[in-house]
Formats: structure tokens, sequence, C-alpha cells
């Protein structure tokens, strides 16, 4: 055979393998999806993350004109959810929508995490931003968090504060490291739990996620003094930051669609696209304003970087806390 036939051949049988190669990805991409999308959350129906995820199954249905349903997936503080999401076949099918704070702490909350947040799970699309709160009774005399540590160290260890969530006693300690306050952490099953508290004076303080403090603050019950994030939320841009008050500080807390890692990315890119959609839609800009929070639109290269990050972060969040891993 001459030289010539020989390299005919030879990129005839390379263009063949190529096209082997390419043609499983994208006919897998054309066929995606092949059954029910789920989107799971981690705590019960009715509760507020259950309220986010099922605006986002809906509008995820409208754009992609695809089956989406919501499966609840509770317990142990939402790692249940989480590591059913993270061990479920990396088909594109399984999606889980939560907060990442939720995700990125797991390695500085417990000494033997049921997943490795790194290399089981990944990030594949923003969905919001959102702070957490300082917040007092309406009725006390402080308008900003100067007045409100001027008072707490004039108090001393007989001032407290409240908080429901890890990110509420991390917040708290965070700002009392920052300014030297010696306000006790009292924890409440619910930000709610503690308003009878706070209302009568036994608490003067309160580390709050949005949803609870704006409810009370439109009701008038309570003033919220200070937003964690590192620049104020669109959704409600006359509360003041930490930072602005003289308290660095930037808890951004925020959401994303996580899946287990391995999902072929085709149907990821495909995934993108359908979240970016609902992010740029008015109606979610409308639907998480409410909530105090804010559409997060970020290339996927951030994003990543943002949670490897993140995970660091509560490393450190975690010791300044002193909490214990369990």
């Amino acid at each position: 055979m001459k030289l010539t036939s020989l390299l005919r051949t030879a990129a005839a049988a390379g263009v063949l393998a190529l096209g082997a190669a390419l043609a499983p990805q994208g006919a897998l991409a054309q066929a995606y999806p092949t059954q029910d999308i789920r989107l799971i959350c981690v705590f019960p129906a009715g509760s507020g993350a259950d309220v986010y995820v099922r605006f986002f199954e809906r509008k995820l249905r409208e754009v992609s004109g695809k089956s989406v349903i919501t499966e609840n997936k509770s317990g142990a503080a939402g790692l249940v959810g989480i590591e059913y999401a993270a061990r479920s076949k990396p088909d594109g099918h399984t999606m889980l929508i939560h907060g990442a704070t939720g995700v990125m702490n797991i390695p500085a909350l417990f000494k033997t995490p049921p997943i490795d947040v790194v290399k089981d799970i990944e990030v594949v699309a923003p969905l919001l931003r959102q702070p957490w709160m300082i917040i007092v009774d309406a009725k006390s005399p402080y308008q900003n968090i100067q007045q409100l540590t001027d008072a707490m160290k004039k108090k001393g260890d007989k001032s407290s504060y409240s908080y429901a969530a890890t990110a509420g006693l991390v917040m708290g300690e965070l700002y009392k490291t920052a300014t030297g306050v010696k306000s006790v952490d009292i924890a409440y099953k619910t930000a709610s739990d503690s308003w009878n508290d706070m209302f009568a004076g036994r608490v003067d303080w309160g580390a709050h996620d949005p949803v609870a403090s704006l409810a009370e603050q439109r009701k008038g019950t309570m003033r919220i003094l200070a937003v964690s994030t590192g620049k104020r939320v669109d959704s409600q841009p006359d509360i003041p930051t930490m930072t602005e008050q003289g308290v660095p500080m930037d808890m951004t807390f925020w959401w994303a669609v996580m899946m287990p890692s391995g999902v072929p990315e085709p149907i990821k890119a495909q995934i993108r696209e359908w979240f970016a959609k609902v992010v740029a839609d008015p109606e979610t800009k409308k639907f998480l304003n409410q909530f105090g929070g804010d559409p997060l639109m970020e290339p996927v290269d951030e994003l990543k970087a943002r949670y490897l990050k993140g995970v660091e972060q509560w490393k450190e969040w975690a010791k300044i806390a002193k909490i214990e891993p369990q």
C-alpha cells in the first residue's frame, strides 16, 4: 500500500474514532432527561426551605418543559438529604436545592462527615444570596450597632443574645470578637421561640435569618440593625451592613443547585442554562426579595471558588464560635 493510501486510511480511522467518542456525549445531552427531575429538599414539607425548593420546582418546569418534582428528605439537621443527593446516580436527574452553607460547614461541624464535601458533591448553578441579621425588640432604645455595643459592654456577661441556627451563633460570636461584647449565647429551636424572651427583656438581641427577622419588622415588633453581608442586599437597601457600622464582617449565605460529582458536562451545561433563565426572571427576583434574598448570577468557576473558600472559612468560624465537632 502506498504511503498516501496509508495516511488516508489513518485519517479516516481517526475521524471515525473521534465521532464515536463524541457521539455518546451529544446523544446524552439530547436525550436528557429520560425520567422525572427530582429536586431534593432537606427539610420537611411546609418549612421555609420547602417553600424555596417548590418555587424553583415550578420555575424549572416552566423553562425546561420537563417533569420536575420535589422530594423531602429530612433528618439530622439536613444531613440525610445532603447525603442522599451526594450518593445518588450522577445522571442529572437528582439535584439538591439548598443553602451552600449547609454543605460547606459539614467538615467543621462533624468529626466523621457522612460525605466528602469537595469530592462527592459539586455546585452546578447559583440561585440566590441572603444575609443573616442582628435584631432587637422594636421597643428597645437601640437604633444602630454602636448603640447596642455600648449598652452590651455596660451589661457585660449579664447581657445575652438568641440564635436558632449555627449561622446565627457564628454571626453573634464574630460580632462579640470584634467588639469585646460579652453577651451569653442562648440557643432556641426556632427564631420565633425566642420572641417572648426578647419582648420580656430576658434576651437583649438576636442573630437570626432574614425570613423570620423581616416578618417581625413588618409587624412592627422587631427592629433590624444590620445585615451580615459585605455589601447591602438589594432587597433591603436601607439596612446597613455590620462593616458599615464598624464591625468588619462578610457572611453572605447563598443557595445553589448541587449535584453528585460525575454528572456529564453537557447535562450540567443544560442545567445551568435552565437555571440562568429562572434566576433572571423578574418573578424570581420578586419572590426572593420578600424573604430578604437577591438573585445570584455568577460564572460557575467563580461559584466553585466561592464554595471551596467557604469550606475553609467555616473551619475558622467554628473555632471562633467555639463549636466542637460532633
